[in-house]
């Protein structure tokens, strides 16, 4: 088929020429191979074999943490299919990988997405590499949330849906401080969801 020698053609081209790292890591100084590298070198030899790649998400996963500043932080996995096509006769193959990326803003699946394109390229193609381990731009240090705080959002949510806006306060006022201080620094939207849980409570009564 020959998508397989469109891929070999490529990975033989690469083996020659490689893709340098030539980004650095803000945060521990090493260097890498950014996403801009990777598409830049591809995108010619990609289009000269007439091999399409196209994506395709299985699943997302996205977990709110806080970093060491006490801010929130976005976790999400992604794991991704890749489509290599043959444009000449229509053959493919499925590469599946899994991505996964942090941001305190709204880039954390564009990252995700990212790093999965970068590593299935990697992979597909053996493009060479050096010593220096493959990792993101940025780094982020992650502050463990205390113990049982979890569990303390989950039962504020039950107290919401049970009793409304006063059992709602009155569970806040007998909470741990470091507790309060947390939602208040890095939870307030998932905290303001809990208090709408309440309110509509209200209504219902």
């Amino acid at each position: 088929m020959q998508v397989y020698r469109s891929i070999a053609t490529v990975a033989a081209k690469l083996a020659a020429v490689g893709i340098a790292k030539s980004s650095k890591n803000q945060q521990q100084g090493f260097a890498f191979r950014g996403i801009d590298a990777v598409m830049n070198t591809l995108a010619p030899l990609l289009a000269e074999q007439g091999l399409v790649v196209l994506p395709r998400v299985l699943a997302r996963q996205c977990v709110e943490r806080v970093n060491a500043k006490g801010t929130a932080l976005f976790y999400v996995v992604v794991e991704v299919e890749y489509d290599f096509c043959s444009a000449e006769d229509g053959s493919k193959h499925v590469v599946r990988v899994v991505g996964e990326a942090m941001d305190s803003g709204d880039k954390a699946t564009n990252k995700a997405m990212s790093a999965a394109y970068k590593y299935a390229m990697f992979q597909a193609f053996c493009i060479p590499t050096e010593g220096t381990p493959d990792a993101d731009a940025e780094t982020h240090e992650v502050r463990s949330l205390p113990e049982g705080f979890r569990d303390w959002l989950d039962d504020m949510t039950i107290v919401a849906q049970q009793g409304g806006t006063a059992a709602l306060q009155g569970a806040w006022k007998q909470s741990k401080p470091d507790f309060k201080q947390l939602v208040q620094s890095s939870f307030g939207d998932e905290w303001a969801n809990i208090k709408a849980a309440a309110a509509q409570q209200d209504a219902h009564v």
